[in-house]
């Protein structure tokens, strides 16, 4: 086969690789061995599902209810160009006895529309809007695997991980969001073997890249309309884009400066920067004019004004959109735009409350939300690797193997003695003393 991403070649009895498959499928299921001709992205996706602790019977979740599907999709950037998908799927959907199916970037199904007989028989397996359909949650499938692996995927039969799943083949395609990158979700076309075709596979692919051609006309959001741009999560110094197209990098101190101001339109007095910025009571106030003076020059003129110290241009933080997200209740929003603890290696007394209070808010919200897939974000995050209480909630709503050995392991450490250099925040990661800047996933 030319194509490992294609699941059949050119003149391939799809009988016949459907009973290697499930051969292949057992062997994998009670010793571990992937024989050929399955597929490299195949296996790889099954070691994956195993790894998981996904069963070969098991069966999918619906984790957003009536109520809360309808809130969370119509504030889902793909609501925008569901439209388009009907336009060019809809009506090869119905007559081919198809599905038309789009996930999230957590695999949670959104919608489910096609032919109807053909969504009674999905109906019977929970491939229904609001279902988990996450490869950690249902093992090898096309919108799961999709956004797993972040490319179009074909899942033929018995390559589907889960038994009741392997009457069918499904291809998917990640849509994309044009302006950061990050996966938006999935498209995905669910039926019969006949998908199993390249064609098929190509078709989704080139729905995808539509929306994204979409979703890049429409206006952005709101939000992201001021005129200077601040990114100082997951980052010891911060970068400030400007309207006229400038990337500032600033300096850990400029950054803690910018961050302030940004929070404080109103501005500033000196007394209020050196009280914010500095815990050394004997920092005078010619090392922050200093300060203020280097960061005037580098911004240009008229954007920093004294007396009090204040920005002249609209600011908008990224930390300030989780914040704002969080307070609207639109949890998956705000952890979606979280890269991590605000200028983690910043000491500035303001800056380690708001630090700590950001994270908390937005970890407070995950745990009592419950939503496996938010908790698990955060949990494989860096800034999240050693939070116990997050891997506990976690174990609570996903008890799979790695989940528990991985809550052992950190109760264990917990139980320990503390190592030398290391400190607490609120005893739950060890941070190195030093800081940390932590690599970015998408812009604001």
């Amino acid at each position: 086969m030319t194509d490992p991403w294609v699941a059949l070649e050119p003149g391939a009895d799809p009988a016949e690789r459907t009973r290697v498959l499930r051969r292949a499928h057992e062997l994998f299921t009670t010793a571990g061995t992937v024989p050929r001709p399955v597929r490299s992205v195949v296996a790889e996706s099954w070691r994956r599902s195993a790894r998981a602790g996904v069963g070969p019977e098991g069966s999918a979740c619906v984790e957003l209810s009536e109520d809360t599907l309808g809130t969370y999709r119509a504030e889902h950037p793909l609501a925008r160009v569901m439209p388009l998908f009907r336009e060019l799927m809809g009506t090869f959907a119905a007559d081919g006895e198809h599905l038309l199916a789009v996930c999230d970037a957590h695999g949670r199904l959104l919608w489910v529309e096609g032919h109807p007989t053909t969504r009674r028989r999905a109906d019977r397996m929970n491939f229904v809007p609001g279902a988990c359909w996450s490869e950690a949650a249902m093992g090898t499938n096309a919108p799961g695997t999709a956004v797993a692996v972040d490319r179009p995927v074909q899942v033929f039969a018995a390559e589907h991980f889960i038994r009741r799943v392997q009457p069918w083949t499904c291809a998917a395609a990640p849509v994309h969001d044009p302006r950061t990158g990050r996966v938006l979700g999935a498209v995905d076309i669910t039926g019969g073997d006949g998908l199993a075709h390249p064609h098929s596979l190509g078709f989704v692919q080139a729905v995808a890249r539509a929306a994204e051609s979409q979703l890049a006309l429409l206006a952005p959001p709101a939000e992201a309309g001021a005129a200077h741009l601040l990114y100082a999560l997951g980052r010891d110094e911060a970068e400030l884009r400007a309207d006229d197209g400038r990337r500032i990098r600033l300096s850990r101190r400029h950054s803690e400066i910018v961050v302030l101001l940004a929070r404080h339109p109103e501005g500033m007095t000196g007394d209020e920067l050196l009280c914010a910025l500095y815990e050394d009571e004997t920092v005078t106030p010619v090392t922050l004019r200093a300060e203020l003076s280097r960061l005037r020059r580098l911004l240009g003129p008229g954007v920093l004004e004294s007396r009090p110290y204040r920005l002249t241009v609209a600011v908008e933080s990224d930390a300030a959109v989780v914040e704002r997200r969080l307070g609207a209740g639109a949890l998956t929003a705000a952890a979606e735009a979280y890269e991590g603890p605000l200028l983690p290696g910043s000491q500035a007394p303001a800056i380690v409350r708001l630090r700590r209070r950001l994270a908390d808010g937005l970890r407070g919200a995950l745990i009592a939300h419950g939503d496996p897939d938010l908790l698990a974000d955060w949990a494989h995050a860096p800034w999240g690797e050693a939070d116990l209480e997050v891997w506990r909630a976690l174990a609570a709503v996903r008890a799979t193997a790695p989940v528990r050995a991985r809550l052992a392991a950190l109760e264990a450490e917990l139980a320990a003695p503390a190592e030398p250099g290391h400190r607490s925040v609120a005893g739950r990661r060890p941070v190195p003393a030093g800081g940390a800047t932590y690599p970015q996933r998408f812009p604001l």
